[in-house]
């Protein structure tokens, strides 16, 4: 009972510390028509299960915080610059996580030569529990990265799980996807390459 009332207390303030920072930080109204080249074009292939899909005008650089790989080793998200990433925060408990991982899993071996899917499993999870997720979701390559206390995902603004940032070569958070998403869609494959080509 005390545990379970110790990650309730954990859980409200990751999402009232990301709520914060997402009032804060971000200016939706108006992302289509700043900074973005073709963004309009962009959020027309925003359909179906990328529906909700947002464009993000802030141009600023995604905080730099550790989080750790599936031996301990502390990463960076500037650890993948040079490429465009995906990282998506998500949990071993969260029931639409468990519909979304695959289709992250396809995407990556179906795109990881030109963009890096990075899954940070954020809060009460551990190493054993993520390789026996991707176990039973058969998700084979994708690695184990962990933010055991949010840390990472409240400096980012996430309020929520899951969450997926999509981040330029240069580490910008360029667009935003709150919520369950199939990545592995001819709409998300379309969003990507035409950002790819530069938006």
């Amino acid at each position: 009972m005390k545990r379970n009332l110790l990650f309730a207390a954990a859980v409200l303030v990751f999402a009232v510390s990301g709520a914060a920072w997402y009032v804060t930080s971000h200016d939706r109204a108006g992302a289509m028509a700043r900074n973005t080249p073709n963004a309009a074009s962009l959020q027309e292939l925003a359909k179906g299960p990328m529906a909700n899909f947002t464009l993000i005008s802030d141009d600023k650089t995604a905080p730099d915080l550790p989080f750790v790989d599936g031996n301990g080793k502390k990463r960076k998200l500037s650890d993948f610059r040079g490429k465009i990433l995906l990282v998506n925060f998500w949990a071993t408990w969260c029931a639409p996580c468990r519909k979304e991982m695959p289709t992250l899993d396809q995407l990556q071996a179906e795109m990881g030569d030109k963009l890096a899917v990075v899954p940070v499993a954020t809060l009460r999870n551990s190493v054993a529990g993520v390789q026996k997720f991707f176990a039973d979701q058969v998700v084979t390559h994708l690695p184990v990265r962990m933010d055991p206390d949010a840390q990472l995902a409240r400096a980012i603004g996430v309020m929520g799980l899951p969450v997926t940032l999509i981040m330029n070569p240069e580490g910008k958070e360029v667009a935003r996807l709150i919520g369950e998403a199939d990545w592995n869609s001819d709409s998300a494959k379309a969003i990507l390459t035409a950002m790819m080509a530069g938006g």
